[in-house]
């Protein structure tokens, strides 16, 4: 049995892990954040400091749930989801660094203390408790769109409405099936050290994700497949380590940069996938 400080210093450490493998294509890291002008490598760490109170507190509250219907953990845990968004703000200077990773982590560390009471902790019952817990998110979410002003919606909502991309929700909805059938047992095979493995497993996550931020960034959906493609033929290449990959990579990252693409989403998704191999190791 982890204790709710452990598991939230895991949460923290995957954002602390995330942003500090480099080179990341459209996304900051410690030697360059040119797609994400606003924002640096210290604006996340001050983030990922002040979110850590928050992650404990969303262990405790799976920890003390005791509902059959795991729905009701979602609507318990919303509130707390939108203290840490303000904390974050404040922060950052208003600054999004974190708004995606604290809606997934937030689902993430609830689910893992509500496993933890039942002594079923393990990467299937996780999967399984999210997929109940989240039935109908999308729908519920989306279904008053189209009464709302263009200036209310948020990205994820834009990107649904003229794309029908679902997005985090749709993905978190599902189970996170590209953190469970995909990253997290991609980096769990992964050799080297923390930056090539987290590289490896980000190129895996984009070769296969639909990240929403790359689409409303671009503008075009075709550039959300060329961007899969390259991704994986870097996988396909033997990683980020190989010469081959390493060359795919810094064409990637130049693409990005010159594109002024985002790939937070996909960072996200690995930031997940750190918190479970930390979790479950």
């Amino acid at each position: 049995m982890k204790t709710p400080q452990e598991i939230a210093q895991f949460a923290q450490r995957a954002l602390l892990y995330e942003v500090s493998c480099h080179p990341k294509p459209g996304l900051v890291d410690p030697i360059d954040h040119k797609t994400h002008t606003d924002m640096d490598f210290f604006t996340f760490i001050d983030s990922s400091v002040v979110l850590l109170p928050f992650f404990e507190q969303f262990v405790r509250v799976g920890e003390t749930f005791n509902q059959v219907d795991l729905t009701a953990l979602m609507a318990q845990i919303r509130p707390l989801g939108m203290q840490a968004e303000e904390a974050m703000y404040q922060a950052t200077n208003g600054v999004n660094t974190h708004k995606g990773a604290i809606f997934s982590l937030g689902i993430l560390l609830s689910v893992t203390g509500y496993l933890q009471q039942k002594r079923t902790l393990s990467a299937t019952a996780l999967s399984q408790a999210i997929r109940k817990m989240l039935a109908g998110l999308v729908e519920n979410d989306f279904k008053t769109l189209h009464h709302k002003q263009l200036a209310q919606l948020t990205n994820g909502e834009k990107m649904y409405l003229k794309y029908g991309l679902v997005g985090i929700r749709g993905e978190a909805q599902a189970g996170y099936p590209t953190i469970f059938e995909v990253a997290y047992p991609y980096l769990q095979k992964q050799t080297g050290d923390w930056n090539v493995r987290l590289l490896n497993t980000l190129m895996k996550i984009i070769s296969v994700s639909e990240d929403s931020n790359l689409v409303k960034r671009s503008g075009r959906l075709q550039t959300l497949k060329d961007v899969q493609a390259q991704a994986a033929a870097i996988v396909a290449a033997g990683g980020v380590a190989t010469p081959l990959g390493q060359k795919g990579l810094l064409k990637l990252d130049q693409e990005a940069t010159q594109g002024y693409y985002s790939l937070g989403g996909s960072a996200d998704l690995l930031i997940i996938t750190i918190y479970v191999t930390l979790l479950l190791q």
